[in-house]
């Protein structure tokens, strides 16, 4: 587990002046969970990603890796306990004359570990990557995910409890992003990992993603599962996985629905149109497999074959189904019925 507590980075600036970077972020990556770390360019994602790997000392705060707090460490001490975090860069960072197996021995050689004990964990970590066959290849010799592969095995090679994913499937192509992603969840399942991946693409924190956590101008504006999230009518983050541009509707009611937190009735339209004797027409809708559940956004119009029925009634109905629904546009001449 890491737990990161009202993290604070400033640096200097010309004149004098102090520029804050993070404000006061706080975020728990439990173990065996995977967080996305969100937000637009300039954000503060790389200097968060800097803080947590110890690259960058926090101006305050804590970074505490189940339990011990590796900011207040120093020399010997923090070179020791930051074994615990292993990073994944943008391009895999590999030596280009050493192959794929002595590119992740490489940590291995530099604490001082016996060959024997090199030989059995590198073989080891190559077949957990699935690239035991490719051992002796050099970069070169691989594809753009074979070597973040090889980045990951690397990663890994000193037995972290935590993985710092930073922007590691940016620039590869939608197989290799699609490998990388299910290896992550492997790994995070295979070896209790708490994974931090940051991204800006909102197709692999849908894939891969526990939980988001969106940052804007150093600060933390929204967190939690992924599921609540999406289901929750008016987050930022659900909007932005789950864009929505609907067509134009004559309809009495237009209603914004949001799914993702429980079972979802699939046969919602027929159940509701029945009961009520009204029509349902989908403008917009973005929504598809989340984890083991359906998730998504949609809108939708309602055009009434009779008397109104009471839009509190309809709501209450849709939310049994498991459909969250909120009132976009009303018809004036149902403004008193709904």
């Amino acid at each position: 587990m890491i737990e990161i507590d009202n993290l604070h980075k400033q640096y200097g600036a010309p004149g004098g002046k102090v520029v804050e970077v993070l404000k006061g972020i706080s975020l728990t990556v439990p173990d065996a969970s995977i967080t996305a770390v969100v937000g637009p360019s300039g954000a503060g994602k790389s200097t968060l990603a800097k803080c947590i790997s110890l690259l960058e000392k926090p101006t305050s705060g804590s970074i505490r890796v189940n339990g011990e707090d590796l900011s207040r460490l120093s020399g010997e001490t923090l070179r020791r306990e930051r074994r615990a975090i292993g990073t994944v860069f943008q391009s895999s960072a590999l030596l280009q004359r050493k192959t794929a197996w002595e590119n992740i021995a490489l940590p291995l050689e530099w604490l001082g570990v016996v060959p024997g004990d090199i030989k059995r964990h590198v073989g080891q970590l190559l077949d957990s990557v699935g690239l035991s066959e490719k051992a002796h290849y050099y970069p070169s010799q691989l594809s753009g995910g074979q070597r973040q592969r090889v980045g990951i095995a690397r990663a890994l090679a000193l037995k972290p409890s935590v993985l710092l994913a930073d922007e590691a499937t940016s620039g590869l192509d939608p197989d290799a992003t699609t490998s990388i992603l299910t290896l992550l969840k492997q790994l995070r399942d295979q070896f209790g990992l708490s994974i931090i991946l940051i991204t800006h693409e909102m197709d692999v924190v849908r894939r891969a993603a526990d939980a988001v956590a969106e940052i804007r101008d150093g600060q933390l504006l929204q967190q939690g599962s992924l599921r609540e999230l999406l289901a929750m009518p008016g987050s930022r983050i659900g909007q932005q996985l789950f864009p929505l541009q609907p067509l134009a509707a004559n309809g009495d009611l237009q209603l914004q629905l949001t799914y993702g937190d429980r079972a979802i009735a699939t046969d919602w339209i027929s159940q509701v149109s029945q009961q009520h004797q009204i029509q349902v027409d989908v403008l917009a809708a973005h929504v598809e497999q989340v984890g083991e559940r359906l998730a998504g956004r949609m809108r939708v119009g309602v055009r009434f074959n009779q008397r109104p029925v009471g839009l509190q009634v309809l709501i209450q109905q849709l939310y049994q189904l498991g459909i969250n629904a909120e009132l976009i546009e009303s018809q004036s001449e149902f403004k008193e019925a709904v």
